[in-house]
C-alpha cells in the first residue's frame, strides 16, 4: 500500500534529475500519520495558521469503512481509505481533537448531503510541503490542495458533466457544535463555525473561527442544506425531511445550526478545474476576506503552491547536511519540517488577534503565537528554535508574556486564545529560561520573572498553574490523595520548573529567590524507594503507596501517580541532579546498571516525553558514553523512518521529531532551561547550521565528523573550536567557537 502513496517532492516543483535536491525535496509528509504519530499530509506553510488537509477519519455507513473512524485526534490516518472532504486550520501531533472543520468536497451526479454517501475511497496521493493531491474514485475528480500562511486554495479537475462543490459545517475534528453561513454573492459566501474544549479539561475553552469562501467559477446553482430534526405529527409532504438533509436553494440569507452547509452546482467540461478559495481569521469574517484578498491577490493556484514550497525550502535550507544516506536525510528534512507547523501564528494580515481569554480583540506589530503544547515542546522544539530560528523564538516568548499581561498566567496548554489546562507542570519557565540564559533577550525580563514567581509561589486554590501547590510547598513533594491522581508527575514537573527558576534568579541577582527554588528542586528525593530502586507515589500520611508495581501503566493503562507511562518511565527524569539521583540508588555503577536495564528490559518508551532524554543520561558519567552513542543509533534506526509510521508515536507538536533532529546532529539539550547540550555521534559527516548575526555574533555553526569514512559509531575525540572539549558543553561557547569537531575511534570500538 505505501508504495503507491508515498511521494518524492520532486515530481511536480522541479526536475530533480537534472540538478541536486533541495532541502524540501526530501521531506516525506506522510511520514507519523499512522502508528499514533497524528501528522497528516496536508498543505501548510512554515508556522501558518492555514492548513488543508485530507480529512478521511469520519468512516461511512459502510461496514467496511468502520474502522476509519477509530482515531479522531488527526483529520487523516494513511491506513483509512474514505475521504469525505478537506478540511482547514488542523492540528499536527496531538493526542486529543479539535478545529479540523470546514469541510470542502467535490463531486459530480445528484447533490448529497450526507457525508456517508458523498465520501469515497481515493488512490494516487501525492504531497509535498505546501501541496497535496489526490484522484477521488466515486467520481473521478483530481482534487489539489496549496496555501498562504492564512488562506487556502484547493483545486478540482471535473469530467464532463454536472459537478458540484460542498461545504459541511456540521462536521469536524472538535467537539463543539454549531455554525454561521451567509451567501455573499454567487461565487461568494461567508460564517463561522465554533470550536474548542479541547481535551475536555476545560469546557468554557470555545472560540469561533470565521471564513471566507470564493469560488472562480459562477456556479448554475447553489443554495444551504440543513439536518432536520425528527418531528412528531407533521404534514405528508414534511415525511422526505424527518431526521435528513433539506435542501435550501432559494434561501440566501444566514442559516444557522448544528448540522448545516453550502452547495453550488456546475455544468464542466472534461478536464475543467474550478478553484476554490478559503481565508479564514479567529477575529472577524471582514479580516478572514482580508487574509484572503492579501495574501492570495489573483495568485493561480500554482503561483500558490511554488511560493509556499519557496517558504518551505529557504526554513529547511537553514540547516544543510553532507554525507549520510537519503533515507536518513528523509528523517532529518522531514523532522525539522514537523517541527516547524506548530506553534503558529494567530494573527491577521492587519495585526488582530483575539485577546486571551477574552472576547476583546487586541493588535500586535509582530507574530503572535497560539497552540503553546509546552508540556511536550519545552524539552527540546523551543531550544531548537532558539539555535536556528531565534527572531521567532524570542517571538514565541513574547507572546507567552503577552498572554500573561491580557490572562495573568503564564500559558500551559494554549490553544487559539484559550487555555486547555492540559497535562500538568509550570512549562513556561523552562522555555523562558532557556531562551534568556543562550543570549535571547528582546523581550521584559523583570515582567517575566514576575509572571514564573507567580506560577512557583501561588497557593494552591488561586494557582492555574499548580493547583496542589500547597502540599508541594509544605512537604516538599505532591502526596497520592486519588488512586490516580498523577501526584509524582506534578511534582517532578514542579521540580524540573523550580530549577530553571533558580537559575534565573541567580542570574537577576535575587539570592534568596534561587536558594528556595534551588532547594524545592531536589525534593525529588523523597519519592525515592530503597526497596524497588524507583520513585514510588507517597500517601498524605507520609508511607508509601503499597502495594506498589513500578511497572504498572505500560500501554497508557492507569497508573497511581503516574501520568501516561509508570515509575520507570519517570525515575530518571531529574535531568538537573543526575549526580544526586546516582548518589541515591548507590553511586555510579549502580546508577548505570540500572538505567541500562530501562533499555534492556524493554521499558523505554520513545514516545514518551519523560524518559525520552534517558539515553543521554550516560553521558554524564566518565566511561559510560559509549552507550549513549550506540543507543542513539539504534533507537534512530528503529523508530525514525520515512515510512508512514516513520515516527514512534504521537509527534507532540514537533518533540518527537526535534529529538531526532539534535540526535542526528550530535548534540541534545538535556537539561531545559540550561544553557547546555549533551553531545553524541552525528548521523552527518558534515552540519551547517546558518546563524543569525543579529542574534549569534555569527553567521555559521559547523558541526564536522572527522574520518567519516571510517565505520565506527564511537567517538574518539571532540574538539570546540580548536581546544579539546569533553561530552558537555556551553551554547556560548558552541557559537563562539562556530566549529565542532569530532573524531571516530579508528578501530570501530567504544571508547570505556
Amino acid at each position: 500500500m505505501y508504495k503507491s502513496l508515498l511521494f518524492s517532492a520532486t515530481a511536480i516543483f522541479c526536475l530533480c534529475s537534472a540538478q541536486a535536491k533541495e532541502p524540501v525535496d526530501y521531506v516525506n509528509p506522510f511520514v507519523g500519520s499512522t502508528n499514533f504519530g497524528t501528522t497528516n499530509p496536508g498543505a501548510a506553510t512554515p508556522n501558518g495558521l492555514m492548513t488543508v488537509v485530507p480529512f478521511n477519519v469520519m468512516g461511512s455507513d459502510d461496514n467496511r469503512y468502520d474502522k476509519d473512524a477509530r482515531w479522531w485526534s488527526t483529520p487523516y490516518d494513511i491506513t483509512n481509505s474514505f475521504l469525505t472532504g478537506f478540511s482547514h486550520v488542523n492540528l499536527s501531533g496531538v493526542g486529543c481533537p479539535d478545529l479540523g472543520s470546514l469541510l470542502l468536497m467535490a463531486t459530480t451526479g445528484p447533490l448529497e448531503f450526507d457525508y456517508h454517501n458523498y465520501g469515497t475511497k481515493y488512490h494516487d496521493e501525492k504531497a509535498t510541503p505546501g501541496y497535496y493531491s489526490v484522484k477521488l474514485d466515486k467520481y473521478n475528480i483530481l482534487a489539489e490542495a496549496t496555501a498562504t500562511p492564512r488562506s487556502g486554495m484547493t483545486r478540482f479537475t471535473f469530467p464532463k458533466g454536472e459537478g458540484n462543490i460542498l461545504l459541511n459545517l456540521g462536521e469536524g475534528l472538535t467537539n463543539e457544535s454549531g455554525a454561521t453561513v451567509r451567501k455573499v454573492n454567487s461565487r461568494e459566501i461567508e460564517g463561522s463555525k465554533l470550536l474548542g474544549t479541547f481535551c475536555y479539561n476545560n469546557p468554557q475553552a470555545v472560540y469561533p473561527i470565521y471564513f471566507v469562501m470564493r469560488l472562480n467559477k459562477t456556479p448554475k446553482q447553489s443554495g444551504f442544506w440543513k439536518k432536520q430534526r425528527p418531528m412528531q405529527g407533521v404534514e405528508a409532504e414534511w415525511e422526505p425531511y424527518q431526521g435528513k438533509y433539506k435542501p435550501y436553494p432559494n434561501y440566501g440569507r444566514d442559516l444557522s445550526g448544528d448540522d448545516i452547509g453550502a452547495w453550488f452546482v456546475f455544468d464542466t467540461t472534461e478536464g475543467e478545474q474550478i478553484e476554490v478559495s478559503m481565508g479564514v481569521s479567529f477575529v472577524s469574517i471582514a479580516n478572514a476576506r482580508e487574509n484572503l484578498e492579501k495574501e492570495q491577490h489573483g495568485m493561480t493556484f500554482g503561483q500558490i503552491a511554488a511560493e509556499a514550497r519557496s517558504r518551505w525550502n529557504d526554513d529547511l535550507g537553514r540547516i544543510m547536511v553532507e554525507g549520510g544516506t537519503d533515507e536518513q536525510k528523509g528523517v532529518f528534512y522531514t523532522a525539522l519540517y514537523h517541527a516547524l507547523i506548530h506553534p503558529n501564528i494567530l494573527q491577521d494580515v492587519n495585526g488582530q488577534y483575539p485577546k486571551m481569554e477574552s472576547d476583546e480583540i487586541m493588535t500586535t506589530t509582530g507574530n503572535r503565537y497560539t497552540v503553546f503544547s509546552l508540556w511536550d515542546t519545552y524539552r527540546n522544539l523551543h531550544q531548537l528554535m532558539t539555535l536556528v530560528y531565534p527572531e521567532r523564538q524570542e517571538q514565541m516568548v513574547n507572546s507567552m508574556l503577552d498572554i500573561y499581561r491580557e490572562h495573568g498566567w503564564l500559558p500551559k496548554w494554549e490553544l487559539y486564545g484559550r487555555e486547555t489546562y492540559t497535562m500538568e507542570g509550570d512549562p513556561s519557565i523552562p522555555v523562558i529560561v532557556d531562551t534568556y540564559m543562550k543570549g535571547l533577550r528582546n523581550f521584559d525580563i523583570n515582567l517575566a520573572y514576575e509572571a514564573m514567581r507567580k506560577g512557583a509561589t501561588t497557593e494552591g486554590a488561586n494557582n492555574k498553574m499548580r493547583p496542589d501547590a500547597d502540599d508541594y510547598f509544605s512537604l516538599g513533594y505532591v502526596p497520592l490523595r486519588e488512586q490516580y491522581d498523577n501526584s509524582v508527575s506534578h511534582a517532578l514537573e514542579y521540580y524540573i520548573a523550580d530549577y530553571a527558576l533558580s537559575r534565573m534568579a541567580k542570574e537577576l541577582g535575587k539570592t534568596d529567590d534561587a536558594n528556595l527554588f534551588y532547594n524545592r528542586s531536589l525534593g525529588y528525593k523523597n519519592y525515592y524507594d530503597k526497596e524497588f530502586g524507583t520513585l514510588r507515589p507517597i500517601l498524605p500520611n507520609g508511607e508509601f503507596y503499597s502495594p506498589f508495581d513500578p511497572k504498572q501503566g505500560e500501554n497508557f493503562e492507569p497508573s497511581p501517580g503516574f501520568h501516561e507511562g509508570n515509575s520507570w518511565n519517570y525515575t530518571f527524569y531529574v535531568p538537573h541532579d543526575i549526580n544526586g539521583l546516582a548518589k541515591l540508588m548507590g553511586g555510579k555503577k549502580k546508577f548505570i546498571d540500572k538505567l541500562q536495564s530501562v533499555f534492556d528490559n524493554g521499558y523505554y518508551d520513545p514516545a514518551n516525553e519523560p524518559d525520552i532524554a534517558y539515553p543521554f543520561l550516560f553521558s554524564n558519567f566518565k566511561g559510560e558514553e559509549w552507550r549513549t552513542q550506540k543507543l542513539i543509533k539504534e533507537l534512530l534506526s528503529k523508530h525514525y523512518t520515512t515510512k508512514p509510521d516513520g515516527i514512534p508515536g504521537n509527534e507532540d507538536t514537533g518533540t518527537m521529531s526535534s529529538w531526532a533532529i539534535f540526535s542526528m546532529m550530535g548534540l541534545y539539550p538535556d537539561i531545559p532551561g540550561t544553557p547546555e547540550y549533551i553531545l553524541t555521534t552525528p548521523t552527518f559527516d558534515k552540519v551547517t547550521i546558518k546563524l543569525d548575526p543579529k542574534y549569534h555574533g555569527a553567521d555559521s555553526l559547523v558541526i564536522e565528523t572527522v574520518n567519516p569514512e571510517v565505520d565506527s559509531d564511537y567517538i574518539q575525540s571532540i574538539s570546540l573550536g580548536d581546544k579539546k572539549t569533553g561530552y558537555r558543553i556551553n551554547h556560548s561557547d558552541l557559537i563562539k567557537a562556530g566549529h565542532l569537531k569530532f573524531t571516530k575511534t579508528a578501530d570501530g570500538k567504544p571508547r570505556k
